[in-house]
């Protein structure tokens, strides 16, 4: 018998794992690569499909703005407490936008993983979606057909 452990909610969300099962990825490949970030369309273990509708993600690039915000304020106070400099606009404005741009790839995941773990309505985790069925084998790359009701 397979024992799956469960692991906890901030732990899915820092391997940015499906919210539904903790179990599939919801990228493709690492945050730093030379080609682009991709985001699967389907969880490739339960088949949540990740953008609920049409413009989904729109509303995680405000997540991203306060991200960024909250990188360039840190950035710029841990300078002013290491340097004491506080005149000079250059220094603040550099360590600003370097802060920004050397976490832009990680903006852009977690931007994602926090809309889809604590502010998109409906998706919770669901332990039974975790747990492999027998027989069972998971639909990557295709979409799972919609059922009708009788």
């Amino acid at each position: 018998m397979e024992t799956i452990q469960e692991i906890s909610e901030y732990q899915a969300a820092i391997q940015a794992k499906c919210p539904r099962c903790r179990t599939g990825a919801m990228f493709t490949g690492r945050a730093y690569r030379l080609k682009a970030q991709k985001m699967n369309e389907y969880c490739p273990h339960c088949q949540l499909k990740f953008e609920q509708r049409p413009g989904h993600f729109y509303v995680s690039m405000f997540v991203s703005y306060a991200l960024s915000v909250a990188q360039m304020t840190i950035a710029c106070l841990a300078t002013y407490l290491t340097t004491g400099n506080d005149d000079s606009f250059w220094l603040y404005l550099t360590v600003a936008t370097l802060a920004v741009i050397l976490l832009a790839p990680l903006n852009f995941r977690y931007s994602r993983v926090i809309l889809m773990y604590w502010l998109t309505p409906g998706i919770y985790y669901q332990p039974e979606t975790a747990v492999p069925n027998a027989g069972h084998t998971p639909m990557v790359g295709k979409k799972k057909q919609p059922t009708q009701a009788i």
